[in-house]
């Protein structure tokens, strides 16, 4: 077979795995009302032992288990967090979790923020917005889990539990996890050390 023909065999081989990467992670598309109504669960921890994690050192702050739909991902490969977080989720709860609240949303994600624009008149406020969804850096505690976390779909029900952490590198960089759901803006993302993952 000549380089031409191999390149075209190279080619089709690699289209065919987008398409089938794009097919497999699309959006599911949930009927309307409050499909993860609970607020999250955290329990704040008492100054303990840390957990290496590679070149990282982690500082448990609080358990933290949140059942939520998922607004939003993006992966990350190059920044200065990725060896830790190599994706964000954007997780909505109680009205943040309703198709009819979302449909007048417009959510994006980017450089470590979640974003959210109204299309019109918003059917709930802007603090129910603000304080029933989150930008969560999540970080997989084992290979399985970081599997799992890798084929999750926007508009999927997910039930996360683990570790809200503050994390440190060897070479001094560092992310701090937020503690309450009411913040916004830079340092209101939870870092969540995640042990497990279950779609609902």
């Amino acid at each position: 077979m000549n380089v031409r023909g191999t390149l075209a065999i190279f080619l089709a081989v690699a289209c065919l795995w987008t398409g089938w990467q794009r097919f497999a992670g699309r959006p599911v598309h949930p009927v309307n009302g409050q499909i993860a109504p609970s607020e999250p669960v955290q329990t704040l921890i008492e100054e303990g032992a840390t957990i290496r994690h590679g070149r990282w050192t982690l500082t448990p702050r609080a358990a933290y288990d949140v059942t939520a739909r998922i607004l939003s991902r993006e992966d990350y490969r190059f920044d200065r967090i990725a060896d830790l977080v190599p994706e964000d989720l954007a997780l909505g709860w109680g009205p943040m979790s309703d198709s009819a609240v979302l449909a007048n949303l417009d959510i994006s994600q980017g450089v470590r923020f979640y974003t959210w624009r109204p299309r019109g008149p918003l059917p709930v406020t802007r603090e129910v917005v603000t304080t029933h969804s989150a930008n969560t850096h999540v970080i997989p505690a084992d290979g399985s889990v970081r599997s799992q976390l890798a084929h999750l779909r926007i508009g999927q029900v997910v039930h996360l539990t683990g570790s809200l952490v503050d994390a440190k590198r060897d070479d001094g960089t560092w992310v701090q996890t937020s503690l309450t759901r009411e913040d916004s803006g830079p340092g209101a993302c939870e870092v969540l050390l995640v042990e497990r993952v279950e779609v609902r």
